[in-house]
């Protein structure tokens, strides 16, 4: 019988990432190990913790630790996301515009989040996860 104290342990490695799409490729890596899919998307990042996809199972308890965290804090802050909804505002369409643009302002009014908070967040919404900030 498995220990059920054991939780499936998950490395997140800032080292080996310096942007949005590297923390996708990072989180690919290691989450989903010997598929073809490959996040590209935040509700994609979101979509793969509720597990059954990757290294472990639905509602399964798993521990991820973000080595380096302070590296991506400062490389997902404010910069990273302000080019971020730029970006998705200069594409247009599928993009929500009118949200993306309220969501810029909130950013530079210093109410909004940076693209790390909004990580930490979507990891924090699944209860079977406890992250590590390292």
């Amino acid at each position: 019988m498995l220990n059920s104290n054991h939780n499936t342990l998950i490395t997140i490695n800032a080292s080996n990432f310096s942007d949005l799409p590297g923390f996708y490729d990072e989180v690919s890596s290691v989450l989903m190990k010997d598929t073809d899919w490959k996040v590209g998307t935040l509700d994609g990042f979101d979509d793969i913790l509720y597990g059954g996809f990757g290294v472990f199972e639905n509602g399964e308890p798993i521990e991820i630790i973000w080595k380096e965290s302070q590296k991506s804090k400062e490389d997902l802050g404010f910069e990273a996301t302000r080019t971020f909804y730029e970006n998705k505002i200069r594409q247009g369409k599928p993009f929500n515009i009118k949200l993306i643009q309220e969501k810029l302002d909130d950013l530079i009014s210093g109410k909004g989040q940076t693209l790390f908070e909004i990580l930490v967040e979507i990891i924090q919404s699944h209860k079977n996860i406890t992250l590590i900030l390292d």
